[in-house]
Protein backbone atom coordinates (compact mmCIF):
# COMPACT_ATOMS: atom_id res chain seq x y z
CA UNK A 1 0.00 0.00 0.00
CA UNK A 2 0.79 3.92 -0.22
CA UNK A 3 1.14 3.78 -4.09
CA UNK A 4 -1.80 5.25 -4.59
CA UNK A 5 -2.92 9.07 -3.65
CA UNK A 6 -6.16 11.26 -4.05
CA UNK A 7 -5.90 14.59 -5.70
CA UNK A 8 -8.12 16.94 -4.56
CA UNK A 9 -8.97 19.90 -7.21
CA UNK A 10 -11.35 22.99 -6.70
CA UNK A 11 -12.63 24.53 -9.95
CA UNK A 12 -15.15 26.54 -11.41
CA UNK A 13 -18.04 24.88 -12.13
CA UNK A 14 -19.51 21.03 -12.46
CA UNK A 15 -19.16 21.49 -16.48
CA UNK A 16 -15.43 21.96 -16.30
CA UNK A 17 -14.37 19.32 -13.74
CA UNK A 18 -16.78 17.19 -15.84
CA UNK A 19 -14.49 18.06 -18.82
CA UNK A 20 -11.15 17.89 -16.85
CA UNK A 21 -12.17 14.27 -15.37
CA UNK A 22 -13.07 13.05 -19.08
CA UNK A 23 -9.61 14.84 -19.74
CA UNK A 24 -7.27 12.96 -17.18
CA UNK A 25 -9.07 9.72 -17.56
CA UNK A 26 -8.79 9.49 -21.27
CA UNK A 27 -5.06 10.35 -20.79
CA UNK A 28 -4.87 7.49 -17.82
CA UNK A 29 -3.69 9.57 -15.29
CA UNK A 30 -6.22 8.90 -13.22
CA UNK A 31 -8.29 5.69 -13.08
CA UNK A 32 -11.41 8.01 -11.86
CA UNK A 33 -12.82 11.26 -11.22
CA UNK A 34 -15.97 12.15 -8.53
CA UNK A 35 -16.97 15.92 -9.48
CA UNK A 36 -18.86 17.06 -6.70
CA UNK A 37 -21.11 19.78 -7.50
CA UNK A 38 -22.32 22.83 -5.40
CA UNK A 39 -18.95 23.89 -3.05
CA UNK A 40 -18.73 27.21 -1.54
CA UNK A 41 -15.55 28.69 -1.13
CA UNK A 42 -14.38 31.29 1.17
CA UNK A 43 -10.49 32.36 0.68
CA UNK A 44 -8.16 35.40 0.73
CA UNK A 45 -6.68 36.26 -2.87
CA UNK A 46 -4.79 39.18 -3.45
CA UNK A 47 -5.73 40.87 -0.22
CA UNK A 48 -9.29 40.50 -0.53
CA UNK A 49 -11.38 38.06 0.94
CA UNK A 50 -13.19 36.45 -1.81
CA UNK A 51 -16.30 33.90 -2.01
CA UNK A 52 -17.52 31.97 -4.90
CA UNK A 53 -19.12 28.64 -5.90
CA UNK A 54 -17.11 26.06 -6.88
CA UNK A 55 -17.31 22.31 -7.63
CA UNK A 56 -14.47 19.78 -6.30
CA UNK A 57 -12.68 17.33 -8.57
CA UNK A 58 -11.49 13.97 -6.74
CA UNK A 59 -9.04 11.49 -8.67
CA UNK A 60 -7.60 8.40 -7.95
CA UNK A 61 -4.28 7.95 -9.01
CA UNK A 62 -0.85 6.19 -8.69
CA UNK A 63 1.93 8.13 -6.58
CA UNK A 64 4.18 7.35 -10.13
CA UNK A 65 2.01 9.58 -11.97
CA UNK A 66 1.29 12.79 -9.89
CA UNK A 67 4.25 15.15 -10.79
CA UNK A 68 2.85 14.28 -14.80
CA UNK A 69 -1.05 14.47 -13.02
CA UNK A 70 -0.38 17.75 -11.54
CA UNK A 71 0.99 19.64 -14.61
CA UNK A 72 -2.26 18.39 -16.76
CA UNK A 73 -4.29 19.84 -14.33
CA UNK A 74 -2.41 23.10 -13.95
CA UNK A 75 -2.37 22.95 -17.90
CA UNK A 76 -5.79 23.10 -18.48
CA UNK A 77 -7.55 25.10 -15.38
CA UNK A 78 -8.53 28.21 -15.52
CA UNK A 79 -7.28 29.86 -12.21
CA UNK A 80 -4.15 31.29 -12.37
CA UNK A 81 -3.31 29.30 -8.60
CA UNK A 82 -5.51 26.39 -8.77
CA UNK A 83 -5.83 23.77 -5.93
CA UNK A 84 -4.38 20.90 -6.92
CA UNK A 85 -3.27 18.95 -3.66
CA UNK A 86 -2.45 15.10 -3.45
CA UNK A 87 -3.32 13.08 -0.37
CA UNK A 88 -2.04 9.56 -0.03
CA UNK A 89 -4.39 6.47 0.30
CA UNK A 90 -2.61 4.69 3.15
CA UNK A 91 -4.91 1.48 2.99
CA UNK A 92 -7.48 0.28 0.93
CA UNK A 93 -9.71 -2.26 -0.77
CA UNK A 94 -6.71 -4.33 -2.38
CA UNK A 95 -9.14 -4.83 -5.29
CA UNK A 96 -9.91 -1.43 -6.31
CA UNK A 97 -6.10 -0.24 -6.06
CA UNK A 98 -5.49 -2.89 -8.18
CA UNK A 99 -7.90 -1.45 -11.03
CA UNK A 100 -6.36 2.01 -10.34
CA UNK A 101 -3.04 0.30 -10.90
CA UNK A 102 -4.84 -1.63 -14.40
CA UNK A 103 -6.36 1.89 -15.72
CA UNK A 104 -3.53 4.14 -15.24
CA UNK A 105 -0.57 4.45 -17.65
CA UNK A 106 2.78 2.33 -16.88
CA UNK A 107 6.23 3.28 -17.93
Amino acid sequence: MGDHNLVYVTIGSRDEALALARAVVEARLAACGNVLPGMTSVYRWQGAIEEGDEAVLILKTRSALLERLIAFVKDRHGYACPCVVALPIIAGNPAFLSWIDSETEHP
